[in-house]
């Protein structure tokens, strides 16, 4: 697994929701979340503060008002109402689900700090603890073998099972409730009992490559990423390209995704959008390197803001777009607070790139198809765009 325990299914996958993948890796959610500016919202955490909402929201938040009424799950009415509208991306939240969620945009998660993968033979492994987090001062390491969560074997179980176990359930999916770990070092088994803490994520890290290159990995656009690529690109070798990786990123704040294109471009369009029919549009900010040669990173995992940020920069000529084709999630969905505190996300909307070239359902073409070795193949291609100079 390549993320801390946030990045998982959701623990009940609701109709409609399942390719939302809300814990598998942010994606972006519309205005409600601040992804994309809606001069008529109250507040952040406020969708019905939108100046319109959709007909189709207003059928969900009906529904579900009647059924608490009627002393009946206002989530389930929620649930049957996405459901009959075909909208593939609609979703229905708890209210703790989707404070976990708004957590994760903010670029946190509530856990211990494990990363973990499941070896051929079903076993467990450690594959990374976060620094300062409970796991670590547990003295959890890399490589050590989990081989139960609270008392429950993991052996064998999907990781996304596993993720669920350490993260808990509605009752105690929260800082500072405990989890115990069933761990093996060589031929030591022990126990340890850590607290579940509100812990950051890493969605970016830079690293330096061969010739001087920089390589700048961006799993998701949570608060504050966009300031971090560009200040990666300012802190780049100036005798060097820079690779921005971008697979298996599934989106996030639209609003991260176009300050980090401002890191690329000077000024101009990113992309459009529609809400309700009402056409608007994304600018970068004046002033970012266009000079120094680019090379983008994307595959099937690259979504939504990420894909919005890679067809600004391939539309514009600014990168070389390498890898294989990304998922196609080119949608913008808006929230609604529904009467239990539960939250339904309808789609509203669609983007586009900025020469009008749709991503919804279609995703986004490389200009290099590559697929094993793509790092290595951004690395050639870097050498060969020139000395920036």
């Amino acid at each position: 697994m390549s993320g801390p325990e946030l990045f998982c299914q959701p623990r009940r996958v609701r109709r409609g929701a399942a390719l939302t993948l809300v814990f598998a890796g942010l994606l972006v959610t519309g205005a409600a979340t601040g992804a994309f500016p809606d001069p008529g919202r109250a507040d952040r955490k406020s969708p019905a503060g939108s100046a319109r909402p959709a007909a189709r929201h207003e059928d969900v938040a009906k529904a579900a008002a009647e059924a608490m009424a009627d002393g009946k799950s206002p989530v389930e009415a929620a649930e049957r109402a996405v459901s009959r509208s075909g909208d593939r991306w609609a979703a229905v939240y708890s209210e703790g689900e989707y404070q976990e969620f708004e957590e994760a945009l903010d670029g946190q998660y509530t856990g211990v700090g494990l990363w973990a993968r499941r070896e051929r033979d079903g076993r467990i492994e450690v594959t990374r603890v976060q620094a300062g987090s409970p796991a670590a001062a547990a003295g959890v390491r890399k490589g050590d073998r989990l081989r139960s969560v609270d008392g429950a074997d993991v052996d064998g179980r999907p990781v996304t099972d596993v993720v669920s176990l350490l993260r808990g359930d509605a009752t105690d999916a929260r800082a500072g409730t405990t989890v115990t770990l069933g761990l093996q070092r060589g031929t030591r088994a022990w126990r340890e009992t850590v607290r579940r803490a509100l812990l950051s994520t890493d969605s970016v890290t830079v690293r330096k490559a061969a010739a001087g290159i920089t390589v700048i990995k961006v799993s998701a656009f949570t608060k504050g990423a966009g300031d971090l690529v560009r200040d990666a690109v300012r802190r780049a070798s100036a005798d060097g390209g820079i690779v921005l990786d971008l697979r298996g990123n599934s989106g996030g704040l639209v609003t991260e995704a176009v300050t980090a294109a401002s890191a690329f471009l000077d000024g101009g369009l990113v992309a459009t959008y529609d809400v309700h029919g009402v056409q608007r549009s994304l600018h970068a900010e004046p002033g970012g390197d266009t000079v120094r040669p680019l090379v983008a990173l994307v595959d099937g995992g690259t979504m939504s803001a990420a894909e919005m940020l890679t067809g600004a920069l391939q539309d514009r000529g600014r990168a070389v777009v390498l890898g294989s084709r990304t998922f196609g999630k080119g949608s913008i969905q808006m929230p609604t607070r529904l009467p239990d505190g539960s939250v339904a996300e309808l789609t509203v909307g669609h983007y586009r790139t900025p020469s009008g070239h749709v991503v919804d359902g279609r995703g986004i073409t490389p200009d290099l198809e590559v697929g094993t070795g793509a790092l290595e193949r951004a690395e050639t291609v870097l050498s060969g765009l020139g000395d920036p100079s």
